[in-house]
C-alpha cells in the first residue's frame, strides 16, 4: 500500500497536470514493454513494438537493468525537446548518484561509465536512445495520448467540482480512499509492503499514464512537489490510427456504423453527441448503441435527463486486436 500524508497546505497545492508529458509517458511505456503484466491485453502491443524498436534504443535498457530507471531521467516538460533538455541540465552529483544506485552490485557498460563522468558523447548516446524510442513508441500515438489526457482531466475536474477532492482521489483506483489526511492507494496483488510519502507542504501533481497498469510511479525529490503518475483506469495502450485492414475486418462483423460509433467513444458521449460525431440521426445512434450494449461492448448510464455511453474493456480489446499487424 502507498500512504500519502497531506498537510493543510498540501490540500491547496494538489494539481492535475494539464497535458501529458512525453518523457514520463515514454518511460512508463518502456517499463511496460519489459514487464509481464496482463499478457492477454498487452501481449500483441509488446510484440509489435519489440519487433520495431531500433538498436539505438538499447542504451535505455542499460540504465534500467532491473526495470527501475535512475531518478534523474524522470522529468516533466511539455515536449520531448524540453524533457531531454531538463535531463541534460540535471546536476552532475544527482546523475552520478542515480547511476551508482542502479549499478551497486554489477559492472556498468562503458558508455554508462562515461555518462557517470559527464562526457558529452555519453549524453549524445542517451539523447539518441530517447528520441529513437519516442519516435517508435509514442510519436505515432501522441494525438491519442493527448486526447485521453484531456478526457481524464475533465472527469477529475468534474468530480472535484461535484463531490470534492476526497472523492476525486478515491475514485482514481478501486479501494483507494482519503482518511484522516492520508491518501491510501492499495497495490496490485495485495502486496503487504507499505510506502509512506509525506508531502510536507510541497503539494502533489497528479498525472495519468496510459502505458502503465501496475502501481503508481512516484517522483519524490526534496524541495519539489511530489509527482504521482497513476495508471489510467480501463485503458489499453493507444494504437496508431489508419489501420484500414483492421477496420475492414471489424466492419464485416459489426457493420460500419456500429464500428464508427465504437471508435467515437474515445470518451463518454451522449446519444446526441454520438449522432453528431458519426453523422447519423439520434434515433439511429440510439438503436446502434442498444445493439452494442446488448453485445457487452458499451455501457450506458443516465444522469438527469441525459444518457452517456462508454466503451467496455471488451470493446477496447476488440479495437486493439490488430495491434500485432501494425
Amino acid at each position: 500500500m502507498i500512504r500519502i500524508h497531506f498537510t493543510a497546505d498540501d490540500f491547496a497545492r494538489v494539481r492535475f497536470a494539464p497535458w501529458p508529458s512525453p518523457v514520463p509517458e515514454l518511460h512508463a511505456a518502456l517499463m511496460m514493454l519489459g514487464a509481464p503484466h496482463e499478457p492477454l491485453l498487452f501481449g500483441r502491443w509488446r510484440s509489435r513494438l519489440l519487433r520495431s524498436l531500433p538498436r539505438a534504443v538499447e542504451p535505455l535498457a542499460d540504465l534500467a537493468p532491473d526495470g527501475v530507471a535512475p531518478a534523474f531521467l524522470d522529468v516533466l516538460g511539455d515536449t520531448m525537446d524540453e524533457g531531454v533538455a531538463l535531463i541534460r541540465d540535471s546536476r552532475a552529483d544527482f546523475v552520478r548518484a542515480g547511476i551508482e544506485q542502479v549499478y551497486t552490485r554489477r559492472p556498468a557498460p562503458p558508455w554508462v561509465h562515461a555518462l557517470h563522468r559527464g562526457e558529452s558523447g555519453a549524453w549524445r548516446t542517451l539523447e539518441r536512445a530517447q528520441r529513437a524510442a519516442y519516435e517508435t513508441v509514442l510519436a505515432p500515438v501522441w494525438p491519442q495520448v493527448r486526447h485521453l489526457h484531456r478526457a481524464a482531466f475533465t472527469r477529475l475536474a468534474l468530480t472535484v467540482a461535484a463531490q470534492g477532492l476526497g472523492a476525486a482521489l478515491a475514485g482514481l483506483a478501486p479501494g483507494s480512499r482519503l482518511r484522516d489526511a492520508v491518501w491510501e492507494w492499495p497495490l496490485p496483488g495485495g502486496a503487504p509492503d507499505v510506502r509512506e510519502v509525506r508531502l510536507g507542504g510541497r503539494g502533489l501533481i497528479l498525472r495519468p499514464t496510459f502505458h502503465w497498469r501496475s502501481g503508481p510511479l512516484i517522483q519524490d525529490l526534496p524541495g519539489r512537489p511530489v509527482a504521482f503518475a497513476y495508471p489510467a483506469s480501463g485503458t489499453l495502450p493507444p494504437l496508431p490510427d489508419g489501420d484500414h485492414a483492421l477496420d475492414e475486418r471489424l466492419s464485416e462483423v459489426l457493420g460500419r456504423t456500429r464500428l464508427a460509433l465504437l471508435r467515437a467513444l474515445d470518451e463518454a458521449r451522449t446519444t446526441t453527441g454520438l449522432a453528431r460525431r458519426i453523422g447519423v440521426s439520434a434515433a439511429t445512434a440510439s438503436a446502434h448503441a442498444s445493439a452494442l450494449r446488448a453485445a457487452g461492448l458499451l455501457t450506458t448510464t443516465r444522469t438527469g435527463r441525459s444518457v452517456h455511453h462508454e466503451r467496455t474493456a471488451l470493446a477496447e480489446l476488440l479495437l486493439a486486436s490488430g495491434a500485432a499487424d501494425r
